[in-house]
């Protein structure tokens, strides 16, 4: 059976131009008749239809007519399947990460990664998704999931507001810097200070008016209430503020504090956005989390990595300390007792809500994090600066 151009396209679904350039290409052959009409066969629609199916794998029409011609070239095949995998998991992470954004997957990795690679850029735009900036910092560094924020928030918070400490530290240590001070401080400020156990050693150790920070009201809330009832409310005020966004004049304070808190800003930032609070000569006691050994194991590397992209080990730390203009008048590693005095509640408050929240994802994280204390340390550790601004 014969047919015309048009029924050839009819049948096949094809226009005439595209027919015509098949012809041209000799995928179809057309027989000119006395009267200038070119007729197809049966064949040529079978060949159509080959032809629309070996374009469904993605042939472009020079592969198909190779198809048609000769054996397959399975090389070339091959190389095409290896690409169409590769395009078939960029859509389906595309998807993925679509599908987070509208709340119905996990973004926890997508914030982990942006927090390494773009942390101010992830900050800020944390914040044009109505994040304030305290719930900004807490989903950067705590829940990392904008979907799941305010459960995981309420779950930390379970666990930390029963505990003392909210972070490694002692008293011993905390007066061991405070000795390195060559001064009589008068003014201090107290950056991060939780429920305030640092706060509350300067107080007893020196005749300085506190200003204590934090962006938690309860905890503050709690030091408010012990300066009441210790007579020290003329001594100490409590401020709710971000570390980011101070509300102090330049030149106001001797002496800053800061325990176990500076890495929520970065500490290099932290270095240089506090200085100007400082008087003259003023001094600056501030921790971080370091590395202690140049080859820390595999997991202890891949846990900070996530939880702290920017830990440094002590020269580099040093070296910033110098480029942000501090003279580093002493420096030590935080006992072991600093940290259990922090990992011991909090790993007993965790085990009291696990069977109530065995689901939880932010008690599994600080189960994690108690796991790599427990085999690590030694790897890591705190480091306390007594620093004085040049």
């Amino acid at each position: 059976m014969a047919y015309l151009i048009s029924e050839l396209a009819s049948l096949s679904g094809l226009s005439r131009s595209t027919l015509l350039y098949y012809e041209k290409l000799k995928l179809i052959r057309g027989e000119r008749q006395s009267n200038g009409y070119r007729l197809y066969t049966e064949q040529d629609i079978q060949t159509l239809i080959l032809l629309k199916q070996l374009q469904i794998a993605g042939l472009t029409l020079k592969e198909c007519k190779a198809c048609l011609e000769q054996k397959l070239d399975t090389a070339m095949l091959n190389k095409k399947l290896l690409r169409l995998d590769q395009e078939l998991q960029q859509k389906q992470q595309a998807r993925s990460l679509l599908a987070a954004m509208l709340g119905k997957g996990s973004l926890r990795d997508w914030h982990q990664l942006l927090n390494t690679l773009a942390p101010e850029a992830h900050l800020n735009w944390l914040k044009h998704q109505g994040f304030n900036e305290k719930q900004a910092l807490n989903l950067k560094w705590l829940s990392k999931d904008m979907n799941q924020h305010e459960q995981y928030m309420a779950d930390f918070m379970a666990v930390f507001s029963a505990v003392e400490r909210w972070g490694p530290g002692s008293d011993q240590d905390t007066l061991k810097a405070l000795g390195s001070l060559q001064i009589h401080p008068q003014h201090i400020l107290d950056i991060g200070c939780g429920k305030g156990f640092a706060t509350r050693l300067l107080a007893q150790h020196t005749q300085a008016d506190i200003v204590a920070v934090d962006n938690e009201p309860a905890a503050l809330s709690e030091l408010q209430h012990y300066a009441e009832t210790h007579n020290l409310t003329n001594r100490i005020k409590t401020v709710s503020a971000s570390m980011t966004e101070l509300p102090f004049a330049s030149n106001t304070f001797d002496l800053i504090w800061c325990e176990a808190s500076a890495y929520i800003m970065g500490f290099e930032q932290a270095l240089q956005q506090w200085r100007p609070l400082l008087k003259d000569n003023g001094y600056l006691v501030i921790s971080d989390l370091l590395w202690l050994t140049r080859q820390p194991s595999a997991e202890a590397t891949n846990f900070w990595l996530a939880e702290y992209p920017d830990m440094q080990d002590l020269d580099e730390r040093l070296s910033q300390i110098e480029s942000a203009g501090y003279v580093r008048l002493d420096h030590f590693t935080l006992s072991e007792q600093a940290w259990r005095d922090y990992y011991v509640p909090v790993k007993a408050r965790v085990a009291e809500l696990k069977p109530e929240m065995s689901n939880s994802v932010a008690l599994a994280d600080i189960e994690r994090e108690i796991a790599i204390f427990e085999q690590h340390l030694g790897e890591f550790g705190y480091q306390m600066f007594v620093l004085q601004a040049k």
